[in-house]
């Protein structure tokens, strides 16, 4: 009998299950359960109770399970994905001390800054980083409890992710996996070892409640005793894990050079593998470790999905309605332009950003031209970032899309011309789920002493829905060209233009 492998992805809008077959690769079953942010008035402010996270884990855990039936007791592993940089604050009983900030929370954009202060500068922090220290990163959320909530600090005793806790939940053990914790901005990246300098600098008896980091081919540790026998599991089911990007690059096969994944979620991620890290000299590019023992190069963008869901709920439209709008507009929406930094911007590094029609005129003010104006603008946006990649020695020569905005053919072809490679959707859409049980598998192939490469074991598994890839068209890609110059120099050019309109704007005093 084969065995069988559980994959978890704790994200921040829902959780999802998969039930995988070890032979075959086949996802057996599906589970999935939603829940909120926390409400709150706080400019900035993203947070959810980790509590939430477990009663997700453990509903799509069980539900899944009881799709195994009576192959239960062939569970050899789970693996867990978790939204990246939270910060989960427990206290010496294990217990959480207050909710979760997450990736997206910018409230500690002052932290940041204060930390790189200390550190010495920009170009100091990504000499003993390789990275520079982000709103996003775990680093200065820590050190926003130090100075805004003393009294929670002083209780701190380990710092988690969200993926270490719900691991924390099923194993009892506390520990931190190198891809996860290279978000965090606390860890040297090229040597994978907590940054002494980057520590101190938040409070100098930080250190001893940082978790031990993890080499990725091992186990955090098997499923609790009580909660197997709880379960119908055996007694050493393996459990893994990391972040929801390292997670993902499994899922899609981008284990390897050459592959680049793209996700085209609310926000958005392109990123690729790489043999050794490369520290971005401009550091608009994240270098992360991945959770094969390899580097994971990645761009974040914060405005994909949520751009064209304005536009679509603009006009009252289906998914189906966007994309027949879009596809009757010619390639460049005859010079209508969409800068779409809703939510300000990461790639290219505008935070006060926001959105900007540019080349409005009679022809091209209609729903049709907006439409395509909007899945062109956040493809460029992502563009910018697969092109930082391709001047740090990254040559994609395939782009795997994920994501909700991977479902339009449409789009898809947008872009393969603004990429200027061909794009395909996987056949199974699970992504950091379907790649949390591949890590586990290949986590428990280890722990059997029978290891199996992760290249070879994510060529037998993940695969290409070769329905949905897209070629570059050559004389579009020469409008894409032209209109990519436009977006990143309206970019820059308004780049200080939104910083000052949020310095200056104030309320009319006019009667």
């Amino acid at each position: 009998m084969s065995r069988l492998f559980i994959g978890i992805d704790s994200g921040t809008q829902s959780t999802k299950a998969v039930l995988v077959d070890g032979e075959s690769g086949e996802i057996l079953a599906r589970r999935s359960a939603a829940y909120g942010l926390i409400e709150t008035d706080v400019p900035g402010s993203k947070e959810q109770n980790p509590a939430d996270w477990v009663s997700a884990l453990n509903t799509t855990l069980e539900q899944v399970i009881e799709a195994a039936g009576a192959r239960r007791r062939a569970i050899a592993g789970i693996g867990i994905s978790g939204q990246q940089h939270g910060f989960v604050p427990l206290d010496a009983k294990g217990r959480v001390i207050r909710p979760a900030k997450l990736w997206c929370d910018t409230s500690t954009s002052a932290q940041c800054q204060t930390l790189t202060s200390r550190l010495g500068g920009l170009d100091r922090t990504i000499e003993l980083l390789g990275n520079p220290i982000l709103p996003g990163y775990t680093a200065s959320k820590i050190l926003w409890l130090k100075e805004l909530e003393p009294e929670n600090f002083a209780k701190l005793s380990t710092v988690l992710l969200p993926h270490d806790y719900l691991v924390y939940m099923l194993t009892g053990n506390l520990v931190m996996e190198w891809g996860d914790a290279s978000g965090t901005a606390l860890m040297d990246v090229r040597t994978r070892t907590w940054c002494r300098e980057a520590v101190a600098a938040i409070d100098a008896a930080l250190a001893p409640k940082l978790p031990p980091l993890a080499y990725s081919t091992r186990p955090a540790g098997v499923v609790l005793r009580d909660l197997a026998a709880r379960l119908g599991l055996s007694t050493d089911v393996v459990v893994t894990g990391s972040g929801d990007n390292m997670m993902g690059a499994v899922g899609t096969g981008n284990v390897r050079e050459g592959l680049v994944t793209a996700s085209f979620g609310t926000s958005g991620t392109i990123y690729a593998c790489a043999e050794q890290p490369a520290i971005d000299p401009r550091r608009e590019i994240a270098t992360f470790c991945d959770a094969t023992g390899r580097w994971l190069l990645l761009a974040c963008t914060m405005n994909v999905t949520g751009a064209t869901e304005m536009v679509r709920n603009l006009f009252g439209w289906t998914h189906d309605q966007l994309a027949d709008a879009a596809a009757v507009v010619p390639p460049g929406s005859d010079g209508l332009l969409l800068l779409p930094f809703f939510e300000g911007e990461r790639t290219p590094n505008v935070p006060d950003g926001t959105g900007v029609w540019i080349g409005v005129r009679d022809k091209t003010f209609d729903a049709p031209h907006m439409a395509r104006a909007a899945m062109e603008g956040v493809t460029l946006g992502l563009n910018y970032g697969l092109n930082r990649l391709r001047e740090l020695k990254l040559t994609p020569t395939e782009i795997r899309l994920t994501g909700g905005g991977a479902h339009s053919a449409v789009w898809r072809q947008i872009a393969a011309d603004i990429f200027n490679c061909p794009v395909v959707c996987l056949s199974q859409d699970e992504g950091a789920a379907f790649g949390a049980a591949l890590h586990a598998m290949w986590v428990w192939s280890h722990e059997r002493d029978q290891p199996l490469p992760i290249d070879r074991l994510t060529e037998r598994f993940v695969t290409t829905d070769e329905s949905t890839r897209a070629v570059p068209n050559a004389a579009t890609r020469r409008v894409y060209r032209e209109a990519q110059v436009l977006f990143d120099t309206a970019a820059y050019d308004l780049g200080p233009a939104f910083s000052h309109h949020r310095r200056t704007i104030a309320p009319s005093t006019q009667g």
